[in-house]
């Protein structure tokens, strides 16, 4: 693996991790919350600016599918959880990553509206273009653990602890 971007090293600056990650393929996001909480996700398609490979395409905007990925979470202190390993829903393969032309950052599964938390669409994580925070609606694109619901705060909480606000650490992001 090489690193291709840290908080620690490059800042929160989101510009520069999609210089860093832009066609560059298989990639692994680790992001570590304030409050502890260790998560992330790996794609093998990654992103692209090149919309022949999106699924979806949203004039400047768009998705990028990949049957491989997952996110995961690492550490969860809040619950006392072991680390696990969540797949994309087949269904949702399609919904995989998000390209956004306004300031690319890690984004991974579909938004759908959630009006509990504002009226906006969230996917299963994002980080907030200030790079410093996210947002969270697990369940949407990739599977959830057993006995979890999709929409239910404990699946909006599940990854970060809380399913808006977040605040980052460190995040890195390496190549495979």
């Amino acid at each position: 693996m090489k690193k291709g971007f840290s908080t620690k090293r490059d800042g929160f600056n989101s510009k520069l991790w999609g210089e860093r990650v832009m066609e560059k393929g298989k990639a692994l996001v680790i992001a570590k919350t304030t409050d502890n909480f260790i998560f992330g996700g790996y794609t093998k398609a990654g992103w692209t600016e090149d919309r022949s490979k999106w699924s979806v395409d949203y004039g400047d905007n768009g998705f990028i599918p990949d049957p491989d990925a997952f996110i995961f979470s690492l550490r969860n202190d809040k619950n006392d959880r072991e680390p696990m390993k969540f797949p994309v829903k087949q269904e949702e393969v399609d919904y995989v990553l998000w390209y956004d032309h306004l300031g690319l950052l890690p984004s991974f599964g579909r938004g759908i509206l959630s009006s509990d938390l504002g009226n906006e669409y969230y996917s299963d994580f994002s980080f907030e273009r200030s790079f410093k925070g996210g947002v969270s609606n697990f369940g949407v694109s990739f599977e959830l653990p057993d006995g979890i619901e999709q929409g239910t705060n404990e699946a909006k909480s599940y990854l970060a602890g809380s399913p808006k606000s977040w605040e980052i650490d460190e995040l890195e992001t390496f190549f495979i």
